[in-house]
């Protein structure tokens, strides 16, 4: 049963949807190709769906990029990954305006260059009054949330 996009805004919708990407190395490897172009091959697949559940309605899309453990991947991966980070935020940064989606980024941002916090905290501001809201969590993890958290406390001076 195929159902119009008419019919599909008519419907109860989430207002917030998180993806963990992961499989875009499995991926590229499957098909003979370096992982970097799984990674890209992954970042467009993203764009596709932010699209659509901004299209459907969805008020928040969380995608969970890139974790406290995928540092210990190869220098080469986490640049490569790095790279394209800076490089989606430098080309669309235009069209996130444009299309009024406010860009937010959560995670352990100190563990990224000064150059790309940079990057990230611009285009924050940038969009900051936009009405679709697109979160990336960078460097994120269980463990060093509890870390995180653990520390503030004992900085906090409470017993």
């Amino acid at each position: 049963m195929k159902v119009t996009l008419d019919e599909l805004k008519a419907k109860p919708m989430p207002q917030h949807i998180a993806i963990i990407m992961d499989g875009n190395g499995r991926w590229a490897k499957n098909r003979g190709l370096p992982r970097t172009a799984g990674h890209k091959a992954g970042g467009e697949t993203f764009r596709r769906i932010a699209n659509y559940c901004r299209t459907i309605g969805v008020k928040y899309l969380t995608v969970y990029a890139f974790s406290t453990e995928n540092w210990k991947r190869s220098q080469e991966e986490v640049s490569g990954l790095m790279k394209l980070l800076s490089s989606f935020i430098k080309s669309k940064e235009k069209t996130l305006v444009e299309e009024r989606v406010r860009f937010r980024v959560v995670g352990r941002r100190s563990d990224l260059s000064p150059k790309l916090q940079r990057e990230i905290a611009a285009l924050e501001e940038r969009t900051a009054d936009c009405d679709f809201t697109l979160v990336v969590a960078l460097s994120y993890g269980g463990r060093a949330e509890i870390v995180d958290a653990a520390k503030a406390w004992a900085a906090s001076g409470a017993e």
